[in-house]
């Protein structure tokens, strides 16, 4: 998504360089898909979810968010205003259901981990990965600006962001944790809270500039110098003392 002056974008979004496979049974959260029509073959259902959402995204592209109308949408997608609403209730849930998508493989993708790696290595390939996600172009900023703006009429598909992607990186990550903690590498400790603090310790002096627009990229020496100190301070404080 692009931003200016109040018209929203969507884009596909994509990470590059992220081919780790998860070995570790990792907790998700329920896809939050819509009933479609009763008794309707579901692989079908979903062929046409995902064509809308493919034409809705086009039409967000072009037209922006708040120009776009359900019948423009309808027309991109090859699909009736009628059979439309069957999925999509209006174009804020679409839009919604859109966001949370990419969201979802993109927090599955970058929260992969092998518990075999070296956790430090592990941690720094995860601080630096996560703001080069967050920080590749304007889009990751503006999506969020944009669902935000939404949320305030639309709660649900805040809810359902959030659901989608933080919630699944600290999952995930309180689940890699857990299982150092289980092979003795780290001391026991909150690991959903730890979790949830790493990440954001990652974005220290980052993510809220960049938010904000004080700056388009981080300059690489900073990202390895607030990554390098996150992972150190969780590392000191939790990783298991070898008595000697």
């Amino acid at each position: 998504m692009t931003e200016r002056f109040g018209q929203q974008y969507v884009s596909a979004m994509s990470i590059d360089g992220l081919n780790e496979k998860p070995h570790l049974d990792m907790p998700d959260v329920p896809d939050c898909e819509p009933a479609g029509r009763q008794g309707a073959d579901p692989r079908v259902e979903n062929t046409k979810r995902r064509q809308i959402m493919e034409g809705a995204n086009r039409v967000f592209l072009s037209q922006g968010f708040d120009a776009a109308s359900m019948g423009a949408i309808a027309h991109q997608a090859g699909v009736s205003k009628g059979t439309l609403y069957v999925y999509f209730k209006s174009k804020e849930e679409l839009f919604g259901a859109i966001v949370e998508d990419k969201r979802r493989e993109q927090a599955q993708q970058l929260f992969a981990f092998d518990p075999d790696d070296d956790i430090e290595a592990t941690l720094t390939r995860l601080g630096r990965s996560f703001i080069a996600f967050m920080c590749r172009d304007d889009d990751a900023f503006s999506s969020l600006r944009t669902v935000i703006a939404i949320s305030s009429r639309m709660p649900a598909i805040g809810e359902h962001f959030y659901a989608s992607g933080p919630v699944v990186g600290i999952a995930r990550l309180k689940a890699y944790l857990e299982s150092q903690v289980a092979g003795g590498i780290l001391e026991p400790h909150d690991c959903e809270v730890a979790a949830a603090q790493f990440i954001d310790s990652c974005a220290a002096l980052i993510f809220k500039p960049r938010l904000f627009g004080a700056f388009t990229q981080p300059a690489p020496a900073l990202v390895d110098r607030v990554v390098g100190m996150a992972v150190e301070t969780y590392l000191r404080a939790w990783r298991r003392r070898v008595a000697g």
